[in-house]
């Protein structure tokens, strides 16, 4: 009988949002290649709201997925927060990468003013900022970091990635971050962060790229079928 693996995503989805339909298609593909089958559900974050999180967010993985600025900024932070503390396979993306950011610095870290400035850009605390130049459209080379989780899983030490984003991890804060145990592990050109990771979890990266949109029935990418992995094991 073909294995069935849940996939949860945090997100308020939008169809006609190219990412959004690219996540679902990715799963699918990833699920395929490992010879299963995915159920998909998404959560929108105004749902993870004055609820248990683990009342709600019941699937074998977890997935922050992009669009933001999200409905409930808080929603998606619980949402991830669950999985960072019950060791629940997650992959956060674009906007999920800015939201596991901004969850670490408030709830590990202890910032607890910590904020995005897509949420208010004239907050003193800035995690997230507005970069300098636009990656939205752009493909780019990530340098890993040998011996990561990452390098692992694409089995090298660089890749070639495609952005859908406007903010990413402010770099005068990317130091912290690192030393406070989400792992830089992916580096543009420049030396600022597009893959986070927590070592010890079960499955817990954050890119700022959107690997979803590369992938392809024939190719389906390596993060995504880490994740569909983690959620077996």
């Amino acid at each position: 009988m073909e294995r069935a693996i849940s996939v949860g995503v945090i997100g308020d989805l939008d169809p006609r949002f190219p990412p959004h339909a690219a996540t679902n298609a990715a799963l699918e593909h990833a699920a395929t290649a490992l010879g299963a089958s995915v159920e998909v559900r998404w959560h929108a974050t105004e749902s993870l709201l004055d609820v248990d999180p683990g009342d709600v967010l019941v699937e074998d993985a977890l997935w922050c997925a992009p669009g933001s600025p999200y409905r409930s900024l808080d929603g998606a932070l619980r949402g991830v927060r669950f999985a960072r503390e019950n060791n629940r396979p997650l992959l956060g993306t674009c906007g999920g990468f800015q939201h596991v950011v901004i969850e670490y610095a408030r709830n590990v870290l202890g910032f607890a003013d910590a904020q995005h400035a897509e949420y208010d850009p004239y907050a003193s605390n800035l995690f997230i900022s507005e970069l300098a130049c636009s990656l939205a459209g752009q493909t780019m080379s990530v340098e890993l970091a040998p011996g990561s989780g990452a390098a692992r899983f694409y089995g090298r030490t660089e890749a070639t990635e495609r952005y859908y984003c406007n903010f990413g991890l402010d770099p005068e804060h990317q130091r912290l971050l690192d030393d406070g145990g989400l792992r830089v592990v992916g580096l543009d050109q420049d030396g600022e962060a597009r893959v986070l990771e927590l070592p010890d979890h079960r499955f817990y990266v954050a890119t700022l790229f959107v690997p979803q949109m590369s992938s392809s029935p024939t190719a389906p990418h390596p993060l995504v079928t880490a994740l569909l992995r983690a959620a077996e094991g």
